[in-house]
């Protein structure tokens, strides 16, 4: 694990084993034996390119989470022997090619998130039955071998969509929801404020919930208004384990560029898989936001972030305009536009839980 977040000009030697993971993946020439530890603009532009092959925020720093992403991409579904493992689950993009493989040939695996749990272990076991394996969960040379005798035999049918509907097919709308809200905790100053990011975010976080509140949801915040947020694995096993419905994480961006501005809703997604649920919240999101407000719609996006790709329901992470620029920081420090973007939120969440219902 990266202790530091590693960015342009930083000397380190944890940067040759950035360089050398780049470069097995076609994204930096052969590094050799003797490969630079300094962070430089090659290294910087192959970071890049890998946070957006892998719906990750591009920012070029190689953190905690670019890291782990760059570690998980090292597997090639054939190099180890997969199983699963109470309490220290593999993660890898070979597990993401192995969720592919089983949902092709018509096998639950949820969704493809690269994770090896209790859902993708009861498709390994169905799988080996279906095919006259031993089931015992083990994904080795038989299980490999079995794959290249087969070809797509199932197809048709969102098993994502499914999913989504089944989490929160509760016969009801926002009434009985349960609400996840991660919260940023960020102190940067908005641009010409004396406003923090963590601020605005957790006063629009309270008047949502008092809006959903009183239509009937139980919203549960993921830290308290003195503590820090939670590290996003952390709050997507909260968010597990307390089943809730749905996940709000409410942030402001950042930029070097001042004249960057505007609303942007991420979801996960990539180019085997997404939420369905997730992404039409997001647009509703986008839509509501930006139909009450000058804020500029940056649009929806799809995003692997831990948070996004680790819960088991819809979760949206909403980027409420930008820090660093100054007409955004106008509209979030005033209290009434804060009001309207939480009722815009709650307005939002209803339509979508209408939807489920209508």
């Amino acid at each position: 694990m990266v202790a530091v977040s590693l960015r342009n000009g930083d000397v380190d030697p944890v940067v040759v084993e950035v360089r050398q993971r780049l470069s097995r993946l076609g994204l930096l020439p052969e590094q050799g034996a003797h490969a630079s530890q300094v962070f430089d603009d090659e290294v910087l532009n192959a970071v890049r390119l890998f946070q957006q092959s892998r719906g990750l925020t591009i920012d070029g720093i190689v953190g905690p989470q670019t890291y782990r992403r760059l570690e998980e991409a090292h597997w090639v579904l054939g190099d180890r022997i997969l199983t699963y493992m109470p309490g220290k689950m593999i993660h890898g993009e070979d597990v993401a090619a192995l969720q592919h493989k089983l949902q092709e040939l018509g096998f639950n695996v949820d969704r493809l998130d690269g994770v090896f749990g209790p859902i993708t272990d009861h498709a390994v076991r169905e799988f080996q039955r279906s095919v006259g394996l031993s089931d015992d969960g083990t994904c080795g040379p038989a299980v490999f071998a079995a794959f290249v005798r087969l070809t797509r035999t199932v197809s048709g049918g969102n098993q994502e969509h499914l999913r989504d509907l089944a989490a929160i097919d509760f016969g009801h709308g926002v009434e009985s929801a349960t609400i996840l809200l991660d919260i940023s905790d960020d102190a940067t100053k908005l641009v010409g404020t004396d406003i923090s990011i963590a601020d605005v975010c957790w006063d629009i976080a309270t008047r949502l919930e008092g809006r959903l509140s009183a239509a009937g949801s139980l919203v549960v915040f993921a830290r308290s208004a003195k503590s820090a947020r939670t590290d996003e694995r952390e709050c997507a096993r909260l968010a597990n384990e307390q089943k809730v419905d749905l996940v709000l994480s409410l942030h402001l961006d950042k930029c070097s560029n001042p004249q960057a501005n505007g609303v942007a809703t991420s979801y996960f997604g990539h180019s085997l898989s997404k939420s369905v649920m997730g992404e039409r919240l997001a647009d509703t999101v986008q839509q509501e936001i930006t139909a009450q407000t000058k804020l500029q719609d940056c649009r929806a996006h799809a995003r692997t972030g831990d948070l996004l790709r680790l819960t088991r329901m819809p979760v949206v992470r909403i980027d409420l305009g930008y820090a660093t620029n100054l007409a955004d920081s106008k509209v979030l420090a005033e209290a009434s536009q804060r009001d309207v973007i939480s009722s815009a939120l709650a307005l939002a969440v209803s339509r979508v839980l209408a939807v489920r219902i209508g």
